[in-house]
C-alpha cells in the first residue's frame, strides 16, 4: 500500500498536498499532513455544516475557532467553556482514554488564560446486564460476554475520570450516564470543562510577533499517542482489532498540575503573547495552528525538544500526542523570566522555536530541514460536501404506533411497573460513579452530582454559574433534528430548574461514518436542530466538537448530540431548592402540558422493548415561559422541591423526588393529564414540564406565578407516607440500586 494510504490519506488528498507544495512531501511532512487532515483535526466532513450554528450575542467574547468559548459574566470576569470527546481511546484503553480526555479538556481551558474550576462528563455504554430489551435474557451466551465488557468499560472510564480529575485538582461536579445496546462497540466519553478568569487575562492561540520565541512547556515527548487522531478517532473499529492499543496516550495528572500553575503565573505576569496546548497531532498541530491564526511562520528546532526516548524520528516527535504539554509564545525580553517561572514550578521547559515573517513552518532536526510547509495548508485541510440520504429504516420505525402496540395499564399495575422501570440502568442510582469524584475541590460547589444542574459560586462576587449536560440518542434515532432540539431544551431547562438564566451552550456531536450518506443526513439534520433551538432559546453556540466513525463492524451508534448549557445566577443568596421532597403535607404540582409521547420513552423501551413513532413533542414558547417560571420560583423561594420531568415521565420524576428524601407521596395519577390513558399520563416524556412541591401557604403564590407565565398547572397530591403510587420507596430504591458497578 502507498504510504499516504497507510496514513489515512486518499489519493485525491495526496494529490492536493503535492499541488500545494509544488512537489511530493517527504516522510515527515506526509505524516504531519496525515494527522492535520484527519477527520479529528480538520473537521473536513463537518465544517461546512457547522457554519450554520449561531454563535453571536452581546456577551460572547470568543466563539468557535479558538480552543474554548468565552463569555462575559460581569464584574470584569469571563467564563471559559469547552467540550471534547475521547470516545475511541476510551474503548481501546478505558482508564487512560478517559483520563487523558480529562487532561486535554483542562488544558483547552488553561490555554485561554483561565483557571479550570470544574469538569462534567456525559458517558454512554452498552447495557451492563444480559437482561433487558434486545438482550434476550441469555445469561450464559454472547449477551453476558458483551455485558461483562460493558461493565469493564464503564468501571475503567469512571476510574480514569476520577483518578485524573481528583489528582490534578479540578472537581468533577456533574454529568450523566446512559446505556443502550448501540454503544456496546463504541462507548462515548464526552467531557466538558469550565474556567473563570479576569477578562484582561484572555490568551489567544496565535504565534504573533515576528522574532518572538516559542517555548515547549511540560512533560517530555515520547511515542505514546502517535497516530492517535488519524488512526483512532478518524476510523471505525473491527470487533477483533487490538492493534490500536499503542495509540492511546498515557496521562500524568501531577505533571499537569505543575503545568497549570506555571502557566497561570505566566499569564498573571503578562509574560505570554500566545498559548496553545498540545493535544491531537501534538507539536504539529500547536505550531501550525498558532502560525496560521497569526499569518506568520515558525522555525522549529526539534533538537531542543526533551525526549523520553533518544532514537525518536522527526515525524514521531512532531506527531506524538504525549500529554501535559503547552506551547507558549513569549517576547525575547521575557524569555528568562518565563523560564524561571517554569523552573519554580518544576515543570520542564525548552526554547524550541521562533516566529518568522515568511508564513512557512520550517522544522529542523540534526542540522537538516525536515519540513517546510505553509502553516495554513496544514491547518485548513480539505472540506467535503459529502452526500446525504435519509435512512430508509426510519419508515418502519416511524410507522410503529405506541398507542396501539403498548399496553394501557390500570392503577393496580402501577406499583409493579414503577419498580420494573426503576431497574432500568438509565434510571438507576449513579452514585457508584460520582462518589468516586471529588466534587468539592476549590469549595465552589453549591450543588453537585444528583441535582438537575451543578451550581458553582464565583468567588469574590455574588454570582453563580449553573451547568447541565444532556442528550438522548434514542430520540435522535427516530428524528435527529428534533432529538437535537430536545437535547438543547432539556439542558437549558435543567439550568433554569436551579434558578439560572441559560446564556450559552457547547455541543459534542457523536456520529457514525461520515462517508455513509445516511450518517451525513443524520448529522446535517442534527445541526439544523441545534440551530433552531439556539435561535428559539437565545443560546449561542460558543464551541463544540465532532466525533465521527463511532461504529464497529460497520454498525454505527445512534446519532448522539450531547449539549452542555451554562446559565447565570445574578445574586446567589441561598442554596437553590433541590429535587427532594421536604416534609409531609407539602402540596405537589405538575407544571406544563403532557402530550401522548410514549414512542421513544424509557418505559416503552425498557419494559416493552418498543421504540417507534415520534420523538417527544416540544413547544418553544412553553419552554421559554417555563424558564421564567422556574427562575422566579427559585429567586422567591416559593417551593420546597423542584425537579424537571424527563426520562420516564412524571412517574419517575415523583420517584426521584421521593428517593432524594425518603418521603413518599399520594397523588391522583389522572390529575395532570385527564384526557390521556394512565400509561401515557405516567410515562410520557413530553418536553417542557416540571414537578414541584410547596407548603400549603405557598399554593396561591405558585398558582399566581404559573398564571403569570401562561403555563398549565395541576395540583396532583401531597407528600405523605412511604409509597409512591402504591410502590414502597424501599422497593423503588432497591430497584434503582440494581446496576451498581
Amino acid at each position: 500500500m502507498d504510504m499516504h494510504k497507510e496514513l489515512g490519506l486518499t489519493d485525491d488528498e495526496y494529490g492536493e498536498i503535492c499541488k500545494i507544495l509544488g512537489r511530493e512531501p517527504n516522510h515527515t511532512e506526509l505524516a504531519m499532513f496525515s494527522v492535520m487532515w484527519s477527520e479529528h483535526c480538520s473537521y473536513k466532513s463537518s465544517r461546512l455544516h457547522l457554519k450554520r450554528l449561531p454563535s453571536d450575542a452581546p456577551y460572547v467574547i470568543l466563539g468557535p475557532g479558538e480552543n474554548a468559548g468565552v463569555i462575559d459574566i460581569g464584574d470584569g470576569l469571563a467564563l471559559v467553556m469547552r467540550i471534547e470527546s475521547h470516545n475511541h481511546p476510551s474503548y481501546v484503553e478505558p482508564y487512560q482514554g478517559a483520563a487523558t480526555g480529562v487532561g486535554g479538556i483542562i488544558r483547552d481551558i488553561l490555554t485561554m488564560g483561565a483557571r479550570p474550576i470544574a469538569s462534567f462528563d456525559s458517558l454512554r455504554f452498552g447495557l451492563p446486564t444480559h437482561e433487558g430489551p434486545a438482550a434476550g435474557g441469555d445469561s450464559t451466551g454472547a449477551n453476558e460476554v458483551i455485558a461483562a465488557k460493558n461493565r469493564w468499560l464503564a468501571r475503567g472510564v469512571v476510574s480514569g475520570i476520577s483518578g485524573y480529575g481528583n489528582a490534578v485538582g479540578v472537581p468533577t461536579v456533574g454529568g450523566e450516564i446512559q446505556y443502550d445496546p448501540c454503544y456496546s462497540g463504541n462507548p462515548l466519553v464526552n467531557v466538558l470543562c469550565l474556567g473563570v478568569m479576569p477578562i484582561d487575562q484572555l490568551q489567544r492561540g496565535a504565534a504573533a510577533g515576528v522574532g518572538n520565541i516559542g517555548l515547549l512547556i511540560g512533560a517530555s515527548t515520547g511515542r505514546d499517542g502517535i497516530g492517535g487522531v488519524s488512526v483512532l478517532a478518524s476510523s471505525g473499529f473491527d470487533a477483533q482489532d487490538t492493534s490500536k492499543r499503542p495509540s492511546v496516550q498515557v496521562g500524568d495528572p501531577f505533571e499537569e498540575k505543575k503545568v497549570i500553575e506555571a502557566c497561570l503565573e505566566l499569564f498573571e505576569r503578562k509574560l505570554t503573547v500566545g498559548m496553545q496546548d498540545l493535544g491531537g497531532a501534538g507539536l504539529t498541530c500547536a505550531t501550525a495552528e498558532t502560525a496560521a491564526r497569526a499569518n506568520t511562520g515558525l522555525r522549529v528546532n526539534l533538537d531542543a525538544v526533551q525526549l523520553r526516548e533518544s532514537d525518536m524520528e522527526p515525524f514521531e516527535i512532531l506527531t506524538s500526542e504525549s500529554q501535559e504539554r503547552m506551547f507558549a509564545i513569549v517576547e525575547p525580553g521575557d524569555v528568562e523570566e518565563a523560564l524561571a517561572v517554569c523552573e519554580k514550578w518544576e515543570t520542564p521547559v525548552a526554547v524550541v522555536g521562533e516566529v518568522t515573517a515568511d508564513q512557512s513552518l520550517v522544522v529542523q532536526s540534526q542540522g537538516r530541514i525536515v519540513c517546510d510547509v505553509p502553516p495554513a495548508a496544514l491547518d485548513e485541510g480539505v472540506v467535503y460536501d459529502r452526500p446525504a440520504r435519509r435512512p430508509e429504516r426510519l419508515d418502519a420505525l416511524l410507522a410503529r404506533d405506541p398507542n396501539q402496540d403498548l399496553p394501557q395499564i390500570t392503577e393496580r399495575d402501577v406499583p409493579a411497573q414503577l419498580v420494573a422501570l426503576m431497574s432500568s440502568p438509565n434510571l438507576a442510582d449513579s452514585s457508584w460513579a460520582w462518589r468516586q469524584y471529588d466534587h468539592q475541590l476549590f469549595l465552589n460547589t453549591v450543588m453537585g452530582p444528583g441535582s438537575d444542574a451543578a451550581v458553582l459560586r464565583v468567588k469574590g462576587t455574588s454570582r453563580a454559574i449553573a451547568v447541565a449536560i444532556d442528550g438522548m440518542g434514542r430520540y435522535c434515532r427516530l428524528d435527529p433534528r428534533h432529538g437535537s432540539e430536545l437535547a438543547v431544551a432539556e439542558a437549558a431547562r435543567n439550568v433554569a430548574t436551579v434558578g439560572a438564566r441559560p446564556v450559552a451552550m457547547v455541543d459534542c456531536l457523536n456520529f457514525g461514518n461520515p462517508e455513509s450518506p445516511e450518517v451525513m443526513w443524520e448529522f446535517s439534520d442534527a445541526v439544523d436542530g441545534i440551530r433552531t433551538a439556539s435561535l428559539e432559546l437565545a443560546l449561542p453556540v460558543i464551541g463544540g466538537n465532532v466525533s465521527f466513525y463511532n461504529e464497529t463492524d460497520g454498525k454505527a451508534i445512534d446519532p448522539t448530540p450531547i449539549i452542555g448549557v451554562v446559565g447565570l445566577i445574578g445574586n446567589l443568596s441561598a442554596v437553590p431548592i433541590g429535587i427532594g421532597f421536604r416534609q409531609a403535607g407539602d402540596v405537589i404540582f405538575v407544571v406544563g402540558e403532557t402530550g401522548s409521547d410514549l414512542g421513544a420513552s424509557e418505559w416503552a423501551w425498557w419494559c416493552h422493548d418498543f421504540v417507534g413513532g415520534s420523538a417527544p413533542s416540544m413547544d418553544y414558547r412553553a419552554e421559554r415561559h417555563l424558564h421564567d417560571f422556574l427562575i422566579h420560583i427559585q429567586s422567591e423561594r416559593l417551593a420546597a422541591s423542584v425537579h424537571d420531568v424527563s426520562l420516564g415521565g412524571v412517574a419517575t420524576t415523583l420517584v426521584e423526588c421521593a428517593l432524594a428524601s425518603d418521603l413518599g407521596c399520594q397523588v391522583d395519577a389522572h390529575a395532570w393529564a385527564p384526557q390521556l390513558g394512565l400509561s401515557t399520563a405516567l410515562f410520557s416524556e413530553t418536553s417542557g414540564r416540571a414537578v414541584l412541591s410547596c407548603v400549603p401557604s405557598q399554593v396561591r403564590a405558585i398558582q399566581s406565578a404559573a398564571h403569570e407565565a401562561e403555563l398549565p398547572l395541576w395540583q396532583i397530591g401531597e407528600v405523605s407516607g412511604s409509597q409512591v403510587m402504591g410502590a414502597d420507596v424501599a422497593d423503588l430504591r432497591a430497584a434503582s440500586l440494581t446496576h451498581q458497578l
